[in-house]
């Protein structure tokens, strides 16, 4: 079987696929188990997996794939097939498991034994780790590494995880054998803040936000993409005000421009201020009450949107500057 990409097959494997500059990141289908086997069923990559026997069976590839996607529509894993993004080829695996209740995941990851020492490792950790902190409800990503395994330990350190204790692991290429590892955390980076007297470097940043209100009395948060700062953290629709701007006029404006919902500038209410002091400027931020608008909200800037009940606003990780919004709206609602 050839091993250049099956658009075809492609197209029936549901779930997201991400790109770097080298690599496609897509699900496993069942037309990758061969390749899959013949790249595996290697005793140097076997060795450093803890759950991979040694031989690696070709009936073990396939069950594996179909339980990748299995675990995928079951929201309990994110598996992705690393495919050179120039030949199709398929090189290896990274994927994540969550953990019970999703505030955590696990990253693991291989690669075909002619593709190491080129950076691949690197390029398709670091994409899916930034993707599962912007797309994934977890806080914090863990990795268990092998003892000897120098080379994954110089992956990890790179994306910024630090080695969170050590113990033993039972590997099923040595039956029998409990084997030592190094255990790795990496948590969901948030922006420092500053000391409120310290002298803000960029000066005071002013920026408009809204509680807009449903008639469930519900209030929308929008999710921060991937590529933007605090990426993964859920805030109030709003943006920076212009030069010029009255708080009202730029929320309006905003509201337009990211949600596609028209509001007059009189149905916001005054509600309460954010002050926070971050590493290199300080946001000033009025927040607005408004229950009245044209149009349903649209996600323009690729940002995700929920409607939340008060008594549920806590559970969604916000930025420092809007956590403290969160008793005030929940008592007021």
């Amino acid at each position: 079987m050839s091993d250049i990409l099956d658009s075809t097959v492609q197209e029936i494997a549901p779930g997201p696929v991400l790109r770097t500059t080298r690599l496609e990141l897509r699900p496993l289908h069942a037309g990758d188990a061969p390749h899959f086997h013949r790249l595996i069923n290697d005793w140097e990559i076997c060795r450093r997996l803890p759950d991979a026997p040694f031989p690696y069976s070709a009936q073990l590839a396939e069950e594996w794939i179909a339980a990748a996607a299995a675990d995928r529509a079951a929201r309990h894993a994110e598996h992705f097939a690393l495919v050179d993004a120039g030949t199709g080829t398929l090189i290896g695996c990274v994927g994540l498991r969550l953990a019970r209740g999703h505030k955590s995941a696990e990253l693991g990851y291989w690669l075909g034994r002619a593709h190491w020492g080129q950076g691949y490792a690197l390029e398709a950790a670091r994409r899916v780790t930034e993707w599962a902190f912007a797309a994934l409800p977890i806080g914090q990503i863990t990795a268990t590494v092998a003892a000897d395994n120098d080379a994954s330990f110089a992956v990890l350190r790179r994306l910024g995880f630090a080695v969170s204790g050590k113990g033993s692991k039972n590997f099923m290429c040595r039956p029998g054998q409990k084997l030592p590892v190094k255990h790795f955390t990496r948590e969901r980076e948030l922006p420092a803040s500053a000391s409120v007297n310290a002298e803000p470097k960029a000066g005071v940043l002013l920026v408009a936000a809204a509680a807009l209100i449903d008639a469930q009395g519900r209030v929308l948060l929008a999710r921060r993409p991937e590529g933007k700062k605090m990426a993964g953290l859920w805030e109030f629709p709003g943006g920076k005000m212009e030069p010029g701007e009255t708080p009202e006029v730029a929320l309006a404006r905003e509201l337009r421009e990211e949600l596609g919902l028209e509001v007059a500038p009189d149905d916001f209410a005054p509600f309460v201020f954010a002050s926070h002091a971050y590493e290199g400027f300080h946001l000033l931020m009025p927040v607005f009450l408004c229950r009245r608008w044209k149009g349903e909200p649209v996600a323009r800037e690729g940002q995700k949107l929920a409607w939340v009940a008060p008594g549920q606003l806590a559970e969604y990780p916000m930025p420092p500057a809007d956590r403290p919004l969160i008793p005030m709206l929940r008592d007021f609602l």
